[in-house]
Protein backbone atom coordinates (compact mmCIF):
# COMPACT_ATOMS: atom_id res chain seq x y z
CA UNK A 1 0.00 0.00 0.00
CA UNK A 2 2.81 2.42 0.87
CA UNK A 3 4.34 1.74 -2.54
CA UNK A 4 1.16 2.90 -4.28
CA UNK A 5 0.79 5.95 -2.04
CA UNK A 6 4.40 6.97 -2.66
CA UNK A 7 4.02 6.27 -6.39
CA UNK A 8 1.04 8.63 -6.57
CA UNK A 9 3.20 11.21 -4.79
CA UNK A 10 5.96 10.72 -7.35
CA UNK A 11 3.50 11.20 -10.18
CA UNK A 12 2.11 14.34 -8.55
CA UNK A 13 5.56 15.79 -7.92
CA UNK A 14 6.57 14.96 -11.49
CA UNK A 15 3.47 16.73 -12.84
CA UNK A 16 4.27 19.74 -10.64
CA UNK A 17 7.80 19.81 -12.05
CA UNK A 18 6.46 19.64 -15.61
CA UNK A 19 4.09 22.56 -15.03
CA UNK A 20 6.90 24.60 -13.46
CA UNK A 21 9.26 23.66 -16.29
CA UNK A 22 6.70 24.87 -18.83
CA UNK A 23 6.33 28.16 -16.93
CA UNK A 24 10.09 28.65 -16.85
CA UNK A 25 10.46 27.72 -20.53
CA UNK A 26 7.98 30.48 -21.45
CA UNK A 27 9.38 33.32 -19.36
CA UNK A 28 10.17 35.21 -22.59
CA UNK A 29 7.00 34.25 -24.48
CA UNK A 30 4.87 37.32 -25.24
CA UNK A 31 1.38 37.11 -23.75
CA UNK A 32 2.05 33.75 -22.03
CA UNK A 33 0.00 32.93 -18.95
CA UNK A 34 1.54 30.57 -16.42
CA UNK A 35 -0.22 27.58 -14.92
CA UNK A 36 -0.46 26.03 -11.47
CA UNK A 37 -0.74 22.32 -10.71
CA UNK A 38 -3.61 21.58 -8.31
CA UNK A 39 -3.93 18.29 -6.37
CA UNK A 40 -6.51 16.40 -4.33
CA UNK A 41 -6.24 13.67 -1.76
CA UNK A 42 -7.20 10.09 -2.65
CA UNK A 43 -9.26 8.66 0.18
CA UNK A 44 -11.13 5.38 0.23
CA UNK A 45 -13.46 4.26 3.01
CA UNK A 46 -15.07 0.83 3.21
CA UNK A 47 -17.65 -0.12 5.83
CA UNK A 48 -19.18 1.95 8.57
CA UNK A 49 -17.33 4.00 11.20
CA UNK A 50 -13.90 3.25 9.70
CA UNK A 51 -12.96 6.84 8.88
CA UNK A 52 -11.20 7.28 12.20
CA UNK A 53 -8.65 4.62 11.25
CA UNK A 54 -8.71 4.76 7.45
CA UNK A 55 -5.47 5.94 5.85
CA UNK A 56 -5.52 7.99 2.65
CA UNK A 57 -4.61 6.38 -0.65
CA UNK A 58 -2.31 9.09 -1.97
CA UNK A 59 -2.74 12.10 -4.20
CA UNK A 60 -3.88 12.87 -7.74
CA UNK A 61 -3.56 15.79 -10.16
CA UNK A 62 -6.99 17.43 -10.48
CA UNK A 63 -6.28 20.50 -12.58
CA UNK A 64 -3.62 22.53 -14.31
CA UNK A 65 -5.12 25.96 -13.66
CA UNK A 66 -4.13 28.84 -15.91
CA UNK A 67 -3.21 32.04 -14.11
CA UNK A 68 -4.47 35.11 -15.97
CA UNK A 69 -2.82 37.79 -13.89
CA UNK A 70 -1.32 40.47 -16.13
CA UNK A 71 2.28 40.52 -17.29
CA UNK A 72 4.39 43.66 -17.44
CA UNK A 73 3.82 46.03 -20.39
CA UNK A 74 7.06 46.50 -22.29
CA UNK A 75 7.57 49.30 -24.83
CA UNK A 76 8.79 48.23 -28.27
CA UNK A 77 8.16 51.34 -30.44
CA UNK A 78 6.80 49.05 -33.16
CA UNK A 79 3.44 50.43 -34.28
CA UNK A 80 2.16 46.92 -35.06
CA UNK A 81 2.68 45.74 -31.47
CA UNK A 82 -0.43 45.98 -29.27
CA UNK A 83 -0.89 45.32 -25.56
CA UNK A 84 -4.02 45.20 -23.41
CA UNK A 85 -3.76 46.91 -20.05
CA UNK A 86 -6.55 45.20 -18.13
CA UNK A 87 -8.99 42.46 -19.06
CA UNK A 88 -9.77 41.15 -22.51
CA UNK A 89 -8.32 39.21 -25.43
CA UNK A 90 -7.53 40.11 -29.02
CA UNK A 91 -9.72 38.23 -31.49
CA UNK A 92 -8.03 36.28 -34.29
CA UNK A 93 -9.46 34.37 -37.22
CA UNK A 94 -8.19 31.65 -39.53
CA UNK A 95 -9.69 28.83 -41.55
CA UNK A 96 -10.63 26.97 -38.36
CA UNK A 97 -12.57 29.80 -36.76
CA UNK A 98 -11.98 32.32 -33.97
CA UNK A 99 -9.27 32.15 -31.35
CA UNK A 100 -8.21 34.60 -28.65
CA UNK A 101 -4.84 35.84 -27.47
CA UNK A 102 -3.02 38.33 -25.27
CA UNK A 103 0.08 38.21 -27.50
CA UNK A 104 -0.12 41.38 -29.59
CA UNK A 105 3.00 40.92 -31.72
CA UNK A 106 1.36 41.49 -35.11
CA UNK A 107 2.63 42.30 -38.59
CA UNK A 108 1.25 42.97 -42.07
CA UNK A 109 1.35 40.08 -44.53
CA UNK A 110 1.93 40.28 -48.29
CA UNK A 111 -1.69 41.34 -48.85
CA UNK A 112 -1.74 44.01 -46.15
CA UNK A 113 -3.68 41.96 -43.57
CA UNK A 114 -2.50 42.35 -39.97
CA UNK A 115 -1.67 38.88 -38.65
CA UNK A 116 0.29 37.09 -35.96
CA UNK A 117 3.26 34.81 -36.67
CA UNK A 118 0.87 31.94 -37.52
CA UNK A 119 -1.00 33.93 -40.15
CA UNK A 120 -4.16 34.40 -38.08
CA UNK A 121 -5.85 37.71 -38.92
CA UNK A 122 -6.68 40.36 -36.33
CA UNK A 123 -10.41 41.14 -36.14
CA UNK A 124 -11.91 44.64 -35.94
CA UNK A 125 -15.31 46.28 -36.11
CA UNK A 126 -15.50 48.06 -39.50
CA UNK A 127 -16.03 51.85 -39.65
CA UNK A 128 -19.34 53.42 -40.65
CA UNK A 129 -19.63 56.52 -42.80
CA UNK A 130 -20.60 58.65 -39.78
CA UNK A 131 -17.38 58.02 -37.86
CA UNK A 132 -18.78 55.24 -35.65
CA UNK A 133 -18.12 51.50 -35.95
CA UNK A 134 -20.40 48.62 -36.87
CA UNK A 135 -20.52 46.47 -33.74
CA UNK A 136 -22.76 43.87 -35.39
CA UNK A 137 -19.99 42.32 -37.47
CA UNK A 138 -16.24 41.73 -37.50
CA UNK A 139 -13.81 41.94 -40.37
CA UNK A 140 -10.10 41.37 -40.97
CA UNK A 141 -7.85 44.33 -40.16
CA UNK A 142 -6.13 45.36 -43.37
CA UNK A 143 -3.79 48.19 -44.19
CA UNK A 144 -4.88 50.41 -47.10
CA UNK A 145 -2.08 50.27 -49.64
CA UNK A 146 -3.61 52.79 -52.07
CA UNK A 147 -2.73 56.47 -51.88
CA UNK A 148 -4.88 58.87 -49.91
CA UNK A 149 -6.83 61.10 -52.30
CA UNK A 150 -5.95 64.77 -52.63
CA UNK A 151 -8.26 67.64 -51.68
CA UNK A 152 -8.38 70.81 -53.76
CA UNK A 153 -7.79 74.09 -51.99
CA UNK A 154 -11.05 75.99 -51.64
CA UNK A 155 -10.25 78.49 -48.88
CA UNK A 156 -7.12 80.31 -47.77
CA UNK A 157 -7.12 81.96 -44.36
CA UNK A 158 -4.72 84.90 -44.05
CA UNK A 159 -3.73 86.44 -40.74
CA UNK A 160 -1.78 89.57 -41.61
CA UNK A 161 -1.45 93.28 -40.95
CA UNK A 162 -1.50 96.00 -43.61
CA UNK A 163 0.28 99.27 -42.80
CA UNK A 164 -2.09 102.09 -41.97
CA UNK A 165 0.22 104.74 -43.45
CA UNK A 166 0.43 103.14 -46.90
CA UNK A 167 -0.16 105.37 -49.93
CA UNK A 168 -1.77 104.52 -53.25
CA UNK A 169 0.73 103.50 -55.98
CA UNK A 170 1.14 105.91 -58.88
CA UNK A 171 1.12 103.15 -61.49
CA UNK A 172 -1.90 101.11 -62.55
CA UNK A 173 -1.88 97.59 -61.10
CA UNK A 174 0.37 95.16 -62.92
CA UNK A 175 1.70 92.05 -61.08
CA UNK A 176 4.97 92.37 -63.01
CA UNK A 177 5.47 95.95 -61.80
CA UNK A 178 6.49 96.06 -58.13
CA UNK A 179 5.65 99.77 -58.01
CA UNK A 180 2.00 99.14 -58.89
CA UNK A 181 1.07 97.35 -55.66
CA UNK A 182 1.92 97.74 -51.99
CA UNK A 183 2.16 94.15 -50.71
CA UNK A 184 2.19 90.62 -52.15
CA UNK A 185 1.39 87.53 -50.09
CA UNK A 186 2.31 84.16 -51.66
CA UNK A 187 0.79 80.80 -50.70
CA UNK A 188 0.61 77.22 -51.99
CA UNK A 189 -2.59 75.67 -53.33
CA UNK A 190 -3.50 72.15 -54.47
CA UNK A 191 -5.83 71.06 -57.25
CA UNK A 192 -8.18 68.05 -57.20
CA UNK A 193 -5.37 65.76 -58.40
CA UNK A 194 -2.96 66.91 -55.71
CA UNK A 195 -0.71 69.01 -57.97
CA UNK A 196 0.93 72.04 -56.39
CA UNK A 197 0.20 75.59 -57.58
CA UNK A 198 1.54 78.99 -56.59
CA UNK A 199 -0.97 81.56 -55.46
CA UNK A 200 -0.32 85.25 -54.75
CA UNK A 201 -2.58 87.88 -53.24
CA UNK A 202 -1.69 91.45 -54.23
CA UNK A 203 -2.84 94.29 -51.97
CA UNK A 204 -3.13 97.74 -53.55
CA UNK A 205 -3.90 100.80 -51.41
CA UNK A 206 -6.67 102.89 -52.92
CA UNK A 207 -7.01 106.63 -52.78
CA UNK A 208 -9.86 106.26 -50.29
CA UNK A 209 -8.73 106.18 -46.68
CA UNK A 210 -8.56 102.76 -45.01
CA UNK A 211 -9.48 101.02 -48.29
CA UNK A 212 -7.53 98.41 -50.29
CA UNK A 213 -7.99 96.38 -53.46
CA UNK A 214 -7.18 92.66 -53.42
CA UNK A 215 -6.14 90.74 -56.56
CA UNK A 216 -5.64 86.95 -56.66
CA UNK A 217 -3.33 85.24 -59.15
CA UNK A 218 -2.72 81.47 -59.42
CA UNK A 219 0.28 80.31 -61.44
CA UNK A 220 0.38 83.80 -62.92
CA UNK A 221 -3.28 83.66 -64.02
CA UNK A 222 -5.57 86.48 -62.94
CA UNK A 223 -8.71 85.17 -61.26
CA UNK A 224 -10.47 88.12 -62.89
CA UNK A 225 -12.11 89.71 -59.88
CA UNK A 226 -10.92 92.74 -57.91
CA UNK A 227 -12.21 92.71 -54.35
CA UNK A 228 -12.26 95.80 -52.16
CA UNK A 229 -11.61 95.62 -48.43
CA UNK A 230 -11.87 98.41 -45.87
CA UNK A 231 -11.00 98.96 -42.24
CA UNK A 232 -12.45 101.00 -39.42
CA UNK A 233 -10.59 103.92 -37.91
CA UNK A 234 -9.42 101.57 -35.18
CA UNK A 235 -7.82 99.18 -37.68
CA UNK A 236 -10.40 96.34 -37.61
CA UNK A 237 -11.78 94.81 -40.80
CA UNK A 238 -15.02 96.55 -41.85
CA UNK A 239 -15.84 95.06 -45.27
CA UNK A 240 -16.58 92.52 -46.41
CA UNK A 241 -18.72 91.91 -43.34
CA UNK A 242 -18.07 88.18 -43.30
CA UNK A 243 -14.40 88.60 -44.12
CA UNK A 244 -14.64 86.38 -47.23
CA UNK A 245 -13.42 87.35 -50.70
CA UNK A 246 -14.57 85.32 -53.68
CA UNK A 247 -12.88 85.11 -57.08
CA UNK A 248 -13.53 83.48 -60.44
CA UNK A 249 -12.26 79.89 -60.91
CA UNK A 250 -9.11 79.31 -62.97
CA UNK A 251 -7.96 76.23 -64.87
CA UNK A 252 -4.49 75.65 -63.51
CA UNK A 253 -4.24 71.98 -64.52
CA UNK A 254 -6.21 70.77 -67.58
CA UNK A 255 -6.62 67.31 -66.01
CA UNK A 256 -8.15 68.56 -62.76
CA UNK A 257 -11.17 70.56 -61.73
CA UNK A 258 -10.80 74.36 -61.97
CA UNK A 259 -9.36 75.95 -58.85
CA UNK A 260 -12.02 77.99 -57.09
CA UNK A 261 -10.27 79.68 -54.17
CA UNK A 262 -11.75 82.14 -51.68
CA UNK A 263 -9.84 84.24 -49.15
CA UNK A 264 -10.72 84.51 -45.48
CA UNK A 265 -9.45 87.85 -44.11
CA UNK A 266 -11.22 87.81 -40.75
CA UNK A 267 -7.85 87.92 -39.02
CA UNK A 268 -6.51 90.79 -41.13
CA UNK A 269 -5.90 94.19 -39.51
CA UNK A 270 -4.57 97.63 -40.44
CA UNK A 271 -2.29 98.87 -37.67
CA UNK A 272 0.90 100.89 -37.49
CA UNK A 273 3.28 101.29 -40.37
CA UNK A 274 4.52 97.74 -40.98
CA UNK A 275 3.35 94.79 -43.05
CA UNK A 276 3.42 91.45 -41.27
CA UNK A 277 2.06 87.98 -42.06
CA UNK A 278 1.22 85.98 -38.93
CA UNK A 279 -0.13 82.79 -40.50
CA UNK A 280 -1.41 81.31 -43.76
CA UNK A 281 -3.71 78.31 -43.71
CA UNK A 282 -5.22 76.62 -46.76
CA UNK A 283 -7.58 73.66 -46.56
CA UNK A 284 -6.21 71.55 -49.45
CA UNK A 285 -3.63 68.80 -49.40
CA UNK A 286 -1.78 66.60 -51.92
CA UNK A 287 -2.09 62.85 -52.36
CA UNK A 288 -0.52 60.88 -49.53
CA UNK A 289 1.25 57.56 -49.15
CA UNK A 290 0.85 55.29 -46.13
CA UNK A 291 3.44 56.16 -43.50
CA UNK A 292 2.31 54.43 -40.29
CA UNK A 293 -0.62 53.24 -38.22
CA UNK A 294 -1.86 54.65 -34.97
CA UNK A 295 -3.94 52.87 -32.33
CA UNK A 296 -5.84 54.80 -29.67
CA UNK A 297 -6.42 53.55 -26.12
CA UNK A 298 -9.97 52.61 -27.26
CA UNK A 299 -8.47 50.34 -29.93
CA UNK A 300 -9.33 52.54 -32.93
CA UNK A 301 -6.80 51.73 -35.67
CA UNK A 302 -6.01 54.58 -38.07
CA UNK A 303 -3.80 54.66 -41.15
CA UNK A 304 -1.55 57.74 -41.21
CA UNK A 305 -0.53 59.25 -44.55
CA UNK A 306 2.34 61.47 -45.63
CA UNK A 307 -0.05 64.35 -46.36
CA UNK A 308 -1.07 64.53 -42.70
CA UNK A 309 -4.43 62.82 -43.20
CA UNK A 310 -5.67 59.67 -41.47
CA UNK A 311 -8.28 57.02 -42.21
CA UNK A 312 -9.99 54.81 -39.62
CA UNK A 313 -9.50 51.12 -40.47
CA UNK A 314 -11.60 49.72 -37.64
CA UNK A 315 -11.83 49.27 -33.89
CA UNK A 316 -10.16 46.25 -32.33
CA UNK A 317 -12.66 43.56 -31.33
CA UNK A 318 -11.91 42.44 -27.78
CA UNK A 319 -13.37 39.36 -26.10
CA UNK A 320 -13.91 38.52 -22.46
CA UNK A 321 -15.21 35.42 -20.71
CA UNK A 322 -17.18 34.62 -17.58
CA UNK A 323 -14.51 32.06 -16.61
CA UNK A 324 -11.18 32.69 -18.38
CA UNK A 325 -9.63 29.69 -16.57
CA UNK A 326 -12.05 27.51 -18.49
CA UNK A 327 -10.57 28.52 -21.86
CA UNK A 328 -9.11 25.69 -23.91
CA UNK A 329 -5.41 26.32 -24.30
CA UNK A 330 -3.94 26.08 -27.80
CA UNK A 331 -0.43 26.52 -29.12
CA UNK A 332 1.06 29.88 -30.17
CA UNK A 333 -0.29 31.50 -26.98
CA UNK A 334 -3.87 31.21 -28.19
CA UNK A 335 -7.05 30.10 -26.46
CA UNK A 336 -10.41 28.83 -27.69
CA UNK A 337 -13.78 29.20 -26.04
CA UNK A 338 -15.12 26.13 -24.27
CA UNK A 339 -18.19 25.07 -22.31
CA UNK A 340 -16.37 25.87 -19.05
CA UNK A 341 -15.27 29.36 -20.17
CA UNK A 342 -18.67 30.34 -21.50
CA UNK A 343 -19.34 32.11 -24.79
CA UNK A 344 -17.17 35.14 -25.59
CA UNK A 345 -18.58 38.52 -24.58
CA UNK A 346 -17.48 40.88 -27.33
CA UNK A 347 -16.75 44.57 -26.84
CA UNK A 348 -14.19 47.34 -27.28
CA UNK A 349 -11.29 48.67 -25.27
CA UNK A 350 -12.02 51.10 -22.47
CA UNK A 351 -15.67 50.09 -22.15
CA UNK A 352 -17.18 47.96 -19.39
CA UNK A 353 -14.76 45.32 -18.13
CA UNK A 354 -12.33 45.68 -21.03
CA UNK A 355 -8.90 47.16 -20.55
CA UNK A 356 -7.29 49.82 -22.70
CA UNK A 357 -5.07 49.17 -25.69
CA UNK A 358 -1.51 50.43 -25.84
CA UNK A 359 0.27 50.53 -29.20
CA UNK A 360 4.01 50.15 -29.57
CA UNK A 361 4.07 47.79 -26.60
CA UNK A 362 3.73 44.11 -25.71
CA UNK A 363 2.57 42.24 -22.62
CA UNK A 364 5.38 40.10 -21.24
CA UNK A 365 4.88 36.61 -19.83
CA UNK A 366 3.44 36.66 -16.31
CA UNK A 367 6.14 34.11 -15.35
CA UNK A 368 8.95 36.52 -16.26
CA UNK A 369 9.82 36.79 -12.55
CA UNK A 370 11.74 33.54 -12.08
CA UNK A 371 11.99 33.71 -8.31
CA UNK A 372 8.59 32.16 -7.59
CA UNK A 373 9.05 29.55 -10.30
CA UNK A 374 12.44 28.47 -8.96
CA UNK A 375 10.98 28.16 -5.46
CA UNK A 376 8.18 25.98 -6.86
CA UNK A 377 10.74 23.87 -8.65
CA UNK A 378 12.70 23.31 -5.42
CA UNK A 379 9.52 22.35 -3.57
CA UNK A 380 8.49 19.90 -6.29
CA UNK A 381 11.98 18.43 -6.31
CA UNK A 382 11.90 17.94 -2.53
CA UNK A 383 8.46 16.32 -2.77
CA UNK A 384 9.75 13.96 -5.41
CA UNK A 385 12.79 13.07 -3.31
CA UNK A 386 10.64 12.52 -0.22
CA UNK A 387 8.26 10.18 -2.04
CA UNK A 388 11.22 8.32 -3.53
CA UNK A 389 12.61 7.95 -0.03
CA UNK A 390 9.27 6.49 1.12
CA UNK A 391 9.52 3.85 -1.62
CA UNK A 392 13.11 3.12 -0.61
CA UNK A 393 12.12 2.79 3.05
CA UNK A 394 9.14 0.57 2.24
CA UNK A 395 11.44 -1.60 0.13
CA UNK A 396 13.80 -2.04 3.09
CA UNK A 397 10.88 -2.99 5.35
CA UNK A 398 9.72 -5.55 2.83
CA UNK A 399 13.22 -6.94 2.56
CA UNK A 400 13.42 -7.20 6.35
CA UNK A 401 10.19 -9.21 6.39
CA UNK A 402 11.55 -11.53 3.72
CA UNK A 403 14.77 -12.01 5.69
CA UNK A 404 12.74 -12.92 8.83
CA UNK A 405 11.00 -15.68 6.88
CA UNK A 406 14.35 -17.03 5.80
Amino acid sequence: MAFNIALSGLNAASADLEVTANNIANTSTIGFKGSRAEFAELYSVAGRNLSATQIGSGVRLTNVAQQFNAGNIETTNNSFDFAISGDGFFTLKDGKGLTYTRAGAFRPDANGYITNSSGQKVQVYPPNNNGSFDMSTMTDLRMLTSQNAAKATSSVELALNLPSDATAPANAFDPTDAKSFNQATPFTAYDSLGATHSGTVYFVKSATANTWDAHLFIDGQDTGVTNQISFTSSGALATPANGKLTFAPVTANPGSDPLDVSLDLNKTTQFGNSYAVTSIYQDGYPTGTLSSIDVSSEGVVQAKYSNGQSTALGQLALANFANPQGLRQLDNTNWAASYDSGAPVMGTAGNGTYGSVQSGALEASNTADLTAQLVNMIKAQRNYQANAQVISTDDKLTQTIINIRN
